[in-house]
């Protein structure tokens, strides 16, 4: 394989990635390896034969799973758009798969072009903890009811200060978001939650899942989660859901970069029912 050349001018291209969370740790690179973000840059680099750094959509934590997650990197190797796909999947780990690469412009940014990002909590709902999903689905053993969490999703939409849902160690410089949609749906015993937003604090859907968990099993009435916001009280609000269950679905992005668009659909995984 031909080395690029330090003076050839340098392409952005755009990946869309899916991985199990749970064969990793986390997004965000670590010294001791064994991140999403590790394997891809040294599958990435494999082909380029040159350093590669990629910039993503959004850092999923330890455990959590990703369907179409988006990310950037710049290089100066010219190869096929199929190398980027085809033969950096002969170099990941099986539990990472690029779907689509996409050449863009300069300007575009896997992260701050983001117009919104979109994830989806899967939840197993019976009185015995799952084994086949256990990796793929979070669990709650006592009767959920739909209803309630819907009453106290709908209080949440919209911008605010979301301090009761941010996790103590989040660097956000700003606690405000805008939370556009919370979809649940339930089909058995399984729980879905659907949510999008134009940006997340770190574990603010889980802590938003455990938040209604609490209001389904009838702990709080609906009117707790509007009371959580005005308080921005991270310790007066439920614990923090595991990671299990949690997959980023989509990405939405401006049509004027050509971002292969992501329709988030039922989680097709182990998931007991």
């Amino acid at each position: 394989m031909a080395t690029s050349s330090s003076n050839r001018a340098s392409t952005r291209i755009a990946l869309g990635i899916e991985y199990d969370g749970s064969r990793f740790l986390g997004w965000q690179t670590q010294p001791g390896g064994g991140t999403v973000q590790d394997a891809l840059e040294a599958a990435l680099s494999g082909i380029a034969d040159a350093p590669i750094g990629v910039t993503c959509a959004g850092r999923t934590d330890r455990g959590v799973h990703a369907r179409a997650q988006v990310v950037h990197f710049d290089t100066g190797a010219e190869r096929p758009d199929s190398a980027w796909v085809r033969g950096v999947n002969a170099m990941l780990p099986e539990a990472m798969a690029v779907r689509w690469s996409q050449r863009v412009d300069p300007d575009f940014h896997a992260r701050y072009a983001a117009r919104s990002r979109t994830y989806r909590y899967v939840l197993l709902n019976r009185p015995v903890r799952p084994a086949l999903a256990a990796r793929y689905a979070g669990w709650h053993h006592a009767p959920l009811e739909v209803e309630p969490m819907r009453e106290a999703a709908a209080l949440l939409l919209g911008q605010h200060d979301f301090s009761a849902f941010r996790a103590a160690e989040c660097q956000a410089k700003s606690p405000v978001r805008t939370l556009h949609s919370i979809a649940i749906e339930r089909e058995g015993e399984r729980i879905e939650f659907t949510l999008r937003a134009n940006a997340w604090l770190q574990h603010m859907v889980r802590n938003i899942v455990g938040t209604l968990v609490y209001v389904g099993k009838g702990k709080h009435r609906p009117q707790w989660a509007a009371q959580l916001l005005e308080s921005r009280e991270r310790a007066r609000a439920a614990p923090t859901f595991g990671p299990e269950g949690l997959y980023l679905e989509a990405v939405e992005y401006e049509p004027r970069w050509n971002i292969p668009a992501a329709t988030a659909g039922k989680t097709a995984l182990p998931v007991e029912s």
